[in-house]
């Protein structure tokens, strides 16, 4: 029966080659010490062989890289593969990986804590050159703390907040002004945004954009509820929404998920979407296009964020200096899920 095929070692190669393990260190390591021949035969060995170094090989030959950076998530398991955010943002940080030859190491935590001893462990360890952070929270103790294991990282969020590590910012403030005058163009009035957790930094900063957006346009009835970016707590969150007595005629939602779950919700109530009842989503997807009516998004290319992502923490691995860099601003495109003001109109003309 045959088994699994273990890895090829030094000790193979010199073996083949018909020399000793340390002729084979130096001809890997490109260091003096054997002809030019022995080297040449011992390389092609290794190739016809599959070698490849082991990570912590790579972290103890001097000044070696490991090969891999790190990113922890610390969102619920459950919904994680279900939000297309994410998704994209990883399949871009891959493909900058893949030109480079580097790895990704995914970790999910749910609290903090994890997140943290994530990072203690990876640094001690030697498993990755460096972290991409993402959700940064208020007062986030994650900055100091990577600071201070001096592990290059790059922080999707910021300016604010960020420390002494690079960040790769968003313009909250504009797209999200565009959303709501736009809404106030078509008439709306009573317009809510069900925003995700209070704690992260670009909620704040969307929050407090939409509430300025909307005084600035005379909308007195707008405000702000927070919810956990899962479909679960749109659902509840909507149906809370529209069954009280003043409903909102537009909802703007922090991820497509909540959208996609509210515009259910409003199926369920008999509440049709966009005459009584518009919505926004705050992040496109397939799925905002595919569901009928199509909903209405603010569209920002997420792949290409992770790309320059990592690209910046590929900078701060080599040692060059990183400065903050802006990513691609989001871009509203209506669709079928908004529309004039209708049947809930209780504005006097």
């Amino acid at each position: 029966m045959g088994g699994l095929m273990r890895r090829p070692t030094i000790m193979d190669i010199a073996r083949a080659a018909g020399v000793s393990k340390g002729a084979v260190s130096y001809a890997l390591n490109g260091r003096p010490g054997v002809s030019e021949e022995t080297r040449g035969r011992i390389l092609a060995i290794a190739r016809d062989l599959g070698w490849a170094p082991s990570s912590p090989a790579r972290a103890l030959a001097p000044g070696g890289r490991i090969g891999a950076i790190g990113l922890v998530v610390d969102r619920p398991a459950h919904s994680l593969g279900l939000e297309p955010f994410f998704m994209q943002l990883v399949s871009g940080i891959e493909a900058e990986l893949a030109s480079s030859g580097m790895d990704l190491l995914l970790q999910v935590t749910e609290d903090m804590g994890a997140e943290i001893a994530a990072y203690r462990r990876w640094s001690t360890e030697r498993r990755v050159d460096g972290v991409i952070m993402v959700d940064l929270r208020v007062d986030d103790p994650r900055v100091r703390v990577v600071e201070e294991l001096r592990l290059p990282a790059v922080v999707l969020g910021g300016p604010e907040g960020v420390g002494s590590l690079p960040c790769l910012y968003s313009d909250e403030a504009t797209p999200m002004r565009e959303v709501v005058h736009y809404l106030a163009a078509l008439g709306h009035r009573h317009i809510v945004q069900v925003a995700g957790p209070e704690k992260f930094l670009h909620t704040r900063a969307r929050a407090r954009a939409f509430l300025g957006a909307a005084e600035q346009a005379g909308l007195g009835e707008a405000r702000s509820v927070h919810a956990d970016y899962t479909g679960e707590m749109g659902t509840r969150v909507t149906r809370r929404l529209l069954a009280a007595t003043e409903r909102p005629t537009a909802l703007v939602y922090d991820n497509d998920l909540m959208a996609l779950a509210g515009l259910g919700v409003a199926q369920e109530m008999g509440v049709d979407v966009p005459s009584q009842l518009s919505i926004v989503a705050w992040d496109d997807s397939v799925l905002c296009r595919l569901v009928r009516p199509s909903l209405t998004a603010l569209t920002r290319d997420v792949a290409s964020y992770g790309r320059q992502a990592a690209l910046m923490l590929g900078r701060a691995i080599e040692g060059g200096t990183v400065g903050d860099e802006e990513g691609a601003r989001g871009e509203l495109h209506p669709r079928g899920s908004t529309g004039p003001q209708g049947a809930w109109d209780r504005t006097p003309k």
